[in-house]
């Protein structure tokens, strides 16, 4: 027997499907959907779970349940730390930057080589796709090398266009370590995903040729909403060619 959970999340499911629900359409208030189904609040709110987690429906706090826009993919280009221009133009990605100056701590010291407390400053990265986020990133940079006007700055601004790149001149060297998990509960709040969706998240060190670091950047990207692609380039040694 199909429980009356799966019973709201397929009719649910259906007037999307086919139309009745068009994306960005607000579905009635839970308390209503509830009387609606004749269910309790709670199991309302976990077959809405699982059409969250399809990738159907959205919670914005404070607004309700949406029928979710679909997202389109992004490619991330891994060595450079940038996004492939063409995709990035056709999502058309808004970016808001929050800055804050903090300390370093716990894992923030080693990934910059820094000692505890060192002064650095964060870049909260949060783009968006029309009015859904799309992408998380964390940047932080040792406070003697972050531009004089982000000091001191904590509001947060809207940025056009949606740049991950490395600092510019370009670093001696990049590391980035690149992983599949499940998010964060506040990763999967700030970014509108069910936890059960699988996100990409990649470490970012950059440093110069003094082996200082000048970047660690901490970038989270639904599964769904990129493409990750890494180019290697092979040095030939001119002798070695001849031969």
């Amino acid at each position: 027997m199909t429980s009356r959970r799966l019973v709201v999340a397929n009719d649910l499911r259906r007037q999307i499907t086919t139309g009745r629900l068009g994306p960005g359409d607000r579905l009635a208030s839970e308390s209503a959907l509830a009387d609606q189904y004749k269910v309790s609040t709670a199991t309302l709110r976990s077959a809405l779970a699982v059409l969250q987690g399809e990738g159907l429906v959205e919670k914005i706090h404070g607004k309700g349940n949406f029928v979710r826009r679909p997202l389109r993919k992004i490619t991330y280009v891994g060595g450079w730390g940038t996004l492939d221009p063409r995709t990035a133009a056709d999502v058309d990605l808004r970016v808001t930057v929050r800055t804050t100056a903090l300390p370093a701590r716990g894992h923030l010291t080693a990934l910059l080589k820094v000692d505890e407390g060192y002064p650095l400053t964060e870049f909260l990265r949060l783009s968006y796709e029309g009015e859904s986020p799309h992408s998380l990133a964390r940047v932080y940079v040792p406070r003697d090398l972050t531009p004089t006007m982000a000091l001191g700055d904590r509001s947060s601004r809207a940025w056009a266009g949606a740049s991950f790149a490395v600092p510019d001149p370009p670093p001696a060297e990049v590391h980035e370590t690149v992983s599949a998990r499940l998010p964060t509960s506040d990763e999967a709040s700030t970014l509108r995903i069910s936890a059960a969706l699988a996100v990409l998240a990649i470490t970012r060190v950059a440093a110069d040729n003094t082996g200082r670091v000048v970047e660690a950047a901490l970038l989270v990207f639904p599964g769904d909403r990129v493409d990750a692609v890494f180019s290697t380039h092979h040095v030939i040694v001119e002798g070695q060619a001849h031969r």
